[in-house]
Order: C-alpha cells, then structure tokens, then sequence
C-alpha cells in the first residue's frame, strides 16, 4: 500500500483539507458552524466560570490567552492549556489540549527540552485531537503557499520524528475522529505508536460517528466520552 508520497497533488490537497471530509454539512458551510459552535461555548463557559481574559503572554498582537477559573476553588487546582487548530495561522500540574494545529503544537511542547530554556514545567498530561504530527506532505498541499516551510523546516517541526525520551509521569492521550480523513488517522496512529515505543504512556481512541470539526465541539457536553477522559486524566492528579 503506497504513503502520501504516492499521492498525486490533487489527492494530498484533498487528504489535507479537513473540511472536505464531514458528512455532516459540505465545506463551504462546516467552518463557519465550526467557529459558531465553539464561540458558542465559549460564551457558555464565560457565563459558568471566573475569567481573566486576553492575558497577554508575549508582546505580539496574537499572543493572548483566556484564563478560566472554577467558581469556588479549594487549594490548587490543575490547569489544562486548550490550543486550537487553523494551520497556525488562524507546582500546579498542566494539562496541555491541542485540535489539528493546536494539536501539534501540543505535540511539539512534549518534544521540547526545556532544560534548554531553563525551565522543568510540570506536564502531567495531553490530550491531542485530530492532529498533524508529520509536515513534510503540508509541503506539498495548499496550507504551505503562506507558510512556505522547507523541507527540513518541515522535519525539524515534525513532532513524530523528534520524540522525547518519556518522562516520569504524563499520560497522553491521542484521538482522532471516524470522519477525518486517511492521512489525518494515519498520522495520528503512527505518532502514538512512536510516543508508545519510546516508552510514553500513551492511549490511542478513536472516536466513532464524529468529524474533524464536531469532535472537539462536542467537549462542552458533559457526558461526551472525549470530556469525560480529559476530566479523569485531570481527577488523577
């Protein structure tokens, strides 16, 4: 059976193209329910929680986060870091959460040695949703013309080739959605297989009936199996 190197342009555009892929609403109309659907949430979580918004963490116009905090904490609590996907374009213990991008970029901060940096963060887990862990077929699809990654720009960012040894203690887990394409499941199968055989606690799930979009939408439903595993890994600390 052939890899993405096989594929014609054509078929890697289309492998890459998460929106092409749901059966729920076709792709000119599944990114914009998307982005009504989580700034939906958004709003149901503003309303249910202590905020701090826009805190900024850089001095870049991009370089915000949204703090959410429980309405009554008791003594420390863990955190758990959401980034959100869009191609990177659009001694508490912390939980990192990434969606396609943002799931790589998760990924990437578990490659990190951040001894480097001087820094020793308390990741105790991650959970990665429908991500890209391998960038060298992005090279070859529409996502790269702003990008315009080289090829070994591309390897160097590929968290499936620069796995970490495993640290002490955090557990990841790696999802992806029934409806996301071959290659998406692809990459997510084989980066959790390098995580497990570079010693990493690692699960794989595969979540049945749900799209690249509606899987991480899906997290502000409480009973949702992907909010329930988050809540458990968390509750284990």
């Amino acid at each position: 059976m052939g890899g993405w190197r096989d594929m014609s342009a054509e078929a890697l555009e289309q492998q890459y193209s998460p929106s092409r892929w749901s059966p729920r609403l076709g792709s000119d109309t599944i990114i914009q329910a998307h982005i009504a659907a989580t700034a939906a949430g958004t709003q149901r979580a503003r309303a249910g929680a202590e905020t701090s918004l826009h805190v900024p963490y850089g001095a870049g116009e991009g370089e915000r986060l949204d703090i959410y905090y429980p309405t009554e904490p008791s003594g420390t609590f863990p955190a758990l870091v959401y980034i959100h996907g869009g191609y990177w374009q659009c001694l508490r213990g912390i939980y990192l959460c990434g969606h396609s991008a943002g799931a790589h970029l998760a990924a990437m901060a578990l490659s990190t040695d951040w001894s480097e940096y001087g820094a020793v963060p308390d990741i105790r887990g991650a959970v990665l949703v429908s991500g890209v862990y391998d960038l060298e077929p992005i090279l070859h699809t529409y996502v790269n013309d702003a990008l315009n990654m080289s090829r070994e720009v591309a390897q160097r960012n590929s968290p499936v080739l620069c796995v970490a040894p495993a640290p002490a203690a955090c557990e990841v887990l790696v999802a992806v959605a029934q409806h996301d394409s071959p290659e998406f499941r692809r990459q997510s199968r084989e980066y959790g297989q390098a995580l497990r055989a570079a010693g990493w606690n690692v699960s794989l799930l595969d979540l049945a009936g749900v799209d690249h979009f509606d899987i991480i939408e899906k997290l502000s439903e409480e009973s949702y199996v992907l909010t329930q595993m988050i809540l458990n890994m968390v509750s284990r600390a």
